[in-house]
C-alpha cells in the first residue's frame, strides 16, 4: 500500500474532515492515511472500460455502478478505501452522517497497480469480505496482460474463484457478463515477454 503520508495516526472523524478539503484521494486503513498514486492510461481506460460495460448491462435493473470516488467502509472505522469500480445493489446503506461512504457493496473491482497489487490482493480483500457481508464479488483485472481474477461468495459462505484469460467473465450475481475483448479495448499489451518488462 506504501508509505503513509503522515507519521501519526488519524480519528476516524480528523480523517474524514481532512478528505473534505484535499485536493486528492486517500485511503485510511487503522489510522494511517495513504494517498493514492495516480494512474496509469491503461488503468483508466480499463478502468473506464469496466464502467461503461457494467454500467449498460445494470441498467434497468436495481444495481447501479458506483464511481471511483465512492468511499467503501470494510470494519468497524478500520478501513475506508475507493475501489475502482463499486457495484451497489439496493438501497444505499450509509455511514451514519455521511453521503460519501457506503457499507454495502455487492461487486467491487480493483484494476491491479504495481505498487497496490500486494494490499488489493491480501489485507483489503480480507477487510471487504469479512466485515461487507452485502459483498459478493471480488474481481481483480490485471493492466499487464488479458487476466480477470474472479472471487465470488458461495451459497456456503465460503469464496470461490476462476480466472479468465479470454473470452467472457460470466458475473452471476448481478447478470452481468463481460467479454474481455471489451474490457481491454483500446489496451495494446507488450510483444515481449512480461519477465522481461522492468517496473518502475
Amino acid at each position: 500500500m506504501g508509505i503513509p503520508q503522515f507519521d501519526y495516526t488519524y480519528t476516524v472523524d480528523q480523517y474524514l474532515a481532512f478528505e473534505e478539503q484535499s485536493d486528492i484521494r486517500h485511503e485510511f486503513l487503522d489510522g494511517l492515511v495513504y494517498a493514492m498514486a495516480g494512474e496509469s492510461l491503461e488503468h483508466s481506460t480499463i478502468c473506464s472500460n469496466l464502467v461503461i460495460e457494467v454500467g449498460t448491462q445494470l441498467k434497468g435493473t436495481r444495481c447501479r455502478t458506483l464511481s471511483p470516488n465512492m468511499k467503501v467502509l470494510a470494519g468497524e472505522n478500520g478501513l475506508f478505501a475507493y475501489p475502482d469500480v463499486t457495484v451497489m445493489c439496493g438501497e444505499p446503506v450509509f455511514v451514519v452522517g455521511r453521503r460519501d461512504v457506503i457499507i454495502n457493496p455487492s461487486v467491487i473491482f480493483e484494476v491491479l497497480s504495481p505498487a497496490t497489487e500486494a494490499f488489493d490482493r491480501g489485507e483489503k480483500f480480507l477487510r471487504y469480505r469479512t466485515h461487507n457481508k452485502t459483498l459478493t464479488d471480488y474481481i481483480l483485472v490485471s493492466q499487464r496482460k488479458p487476466l480477470i481474477e474472479h472471487f465470488f461468495r458461495q451459497p456456503s459462505g465460503e469464496w470461490g474463484f476462476r480466472s479468465v484469460e479470454h473470452g467472457i467473465l460470466d458475473v452471476a450475481s448481478i447478470n452481468c457478463k463481460l467479454r474481455l475483448s471489451e474490457v481491454y479495448d483500446r489496451i495494446i499489451f507488450p510483444a515481449f515477454p512480461e519477465t522481461m518488462i522492468r517496473e518502475v
